[in-house]
């Protein structure tokens, strides 16, 4: 089974280069973030005509989730509050950042992590509260339910230095050392970085910034990442990124991660 994730940044804009490469990839399933689409804008149609079964969660210009899938998905649940108390969630459902369901006994969870903007800021102490209780969601899942977890998307984290081009200070944002921290104890729960089992140099990216010529001079990040729960980790047999993607005149800025399981 080959697994996708893939930040398109605006499926509307986006849904030839995301309709074509499902097509000539031959994807099972695939986790897109940042659709920038409310539920009935969203193209369903073009994808559902090559044969996707399509759940979305989706937010006007901002945001927004969705998985698409070959055969049909079970258990399908949107949000934190799908599995936690409302009152512990409060404000954190209604920026459209969580989507999960099951197949074959695998619970996939398809996550757009908040980018937090700039150390110390407001945003930066909502992306940490975010990702607390991102893991008491996923202390559930591997806790009250017998299904392994794929967990996926765009983390807007770069765990290691050799995951980004160049070494940034501790205080830069989607590297600073709390942030790393946080996502290091959500892994702690019970999850490995499946790239990681078959890559293990740098120089593998998954994000270009558009300005300076990010992705002509490969100044890059890897910050879209597939964590697998021990089984499931040990039944991977590759997991790599396709850049072909970000050559296309008007490209996300993401480009695919993949998994084969």
């Amino acid at each position: 089974m080959k697994i996708a994730t893939w930040n398109v940044n605006s499926i509307r804009t986006r849904q030839e280069h995301v309709k074509d490469w499902l097509v000539n990839n031959e994807i099972d399933i695939i986790c897109l973030q940042e659709t920038k689409a409310t539920d009935k804008d969203f193209p369903i149609q073009a994808f559902t005509d090559i044969d996707y079964y399509t759940y979305i969660s989706g937010q006007k210009s901002y945001n927004g989730v969705a998985i698409f899938s070959r055969q049909p998905l079970e258990d399908l649940k949107i949000g934190f509050g799908a599995i936690l108390p409302s009152e512990k969630v409060g404000i954190y459902d209604e920026q459209k950042r969580v989507i999960s369901a099951v197949i074959n006994d695998m619970r996939i969870v398809n996550l757009y992590v908040p980018n937090g903007n700039s150390v110390g800021s407001e945003k930066y102490e909502y992306k940490l509260a975010w990702f607390e209780l991102l893991k008491e969601y996923l202390t559930v899942l591997k806790n009250e339910h017998s299904q392994e977890l794929l967990v996926c998307g765009d983390f807007n984290i770069a765990l290691e230095d050799k995951d980004i081009y160049t070494k940034k200070k501790d205080n830069h944002i989607m590297t600073s050392t709390i942030e790393r921290e946080t996502l290091q104890s959500i892994l702690d729960l019970g999850f490995a970085d499946v790239f990681r089992k078959f890559t293990s140099e740098g120089e593998h990216y998954s994000w270009w910034d558009y300005r300076h010529g990010g992705f002509a001079k490969n100044r890059g990040w890897r910050i879209d990442h597939i964590y697998l729960t021990e089984k499931l980790y040990e039944q991977a047999t590759n997991c790599y990124i396709d850049i072909n993607p970000r050559k296309l005149e008007r490209p996300s800025d993401h480009t695919p991660v993949i998994c084969e399981v």
